[in-house]
């Protein structure tokens, strides 16, 4: 990680960074105060959202967008807070009949039966982001997994869970900026694959 960038993170925090955090905070520690990038593979990834957007291409947006009662939308908006210290693209602003707004994100993944706490904090995450942005309530949020038959979720959002989405990020500032050593997940699962596992004791 590059100084700029290692700069950069410590002023914004981003949706990828809350998933990392997420998934371990450990992550934020290697990461942002130890400056060791994962060194995963790139080529995945852009692999990845090419695929990605190949899928959301042939979706029927429209149909998808009547069916949640969506009056309005912008596409691809990015967004900043400096109140919260958050920015990040949403695939979808919608604007909805009721007067409020919502975040409409795709997902080249496949529907589990299960809302992952990942996929609900990143829609909370946007959330705030809209609702910071527009000045408009944000009750709920929207997922299109599109590896399943582009099935679309509906993920209510609650105060508690923007008070929660606060906690996270002052939590991811206080582990950069002070640089302690965050207690390990409490899925150790999750170890298996993990880029950091050979130094992470």
């Amino acid at each position: 990680m590059t100084e700029e960038i290692k700069k950069e993170s410590s002023r914004f925090i981003t949706a990828s960074v809350l998933l990392e955090y997420l998934f371990c905070k450990r992550f934020i520690y290697f990461m942002n105060c130890l400056c060791i990038d994962q060194n995963e593979d790139t080529r995945y990834k852009v692999l990845q959202g090419r695929a990605l957007h190949e899928e959301k291409s042939k979706i029927n947006a429209d149909y998808l967008r009547s069916r949640i009662g969506a009056v309005g939308k912008q596409i691809s908006v990015f967004m900043s807070s400096e109140k919260y210290r958050i920015k990040g693209e949403v695939d979808e602003v919608l604007d909805l009949s009721d007067g409020s707004k919502a975040p409409l994100d795709y997902k080249f993944a496949e529907y589990r039966d299960t809302i992952f706490k990942t996929h609900k904090y990143q829609i909370v995450f946007y959330a705030l982001l809209i609702k910071e942005t527009f000045n408009t309530p944000v009750n709920k949020g929207f997922i299109v997994y599109t590896r399943s038959k582009n099935k679309l979720i509906e993920i209510a959002i609650r105060e508690k869970d923007f008070s929660e989405m606060e906690e996270y990020i002052d939590e991811i500032f206080e582990i950069s900026e002070k640089c302690y050593y965050p207690k390990i997940s409490k899925n150790q699962l999750k170890c298996i694959d993990c880029c950091y596992r050979n130094i992470c004791v």
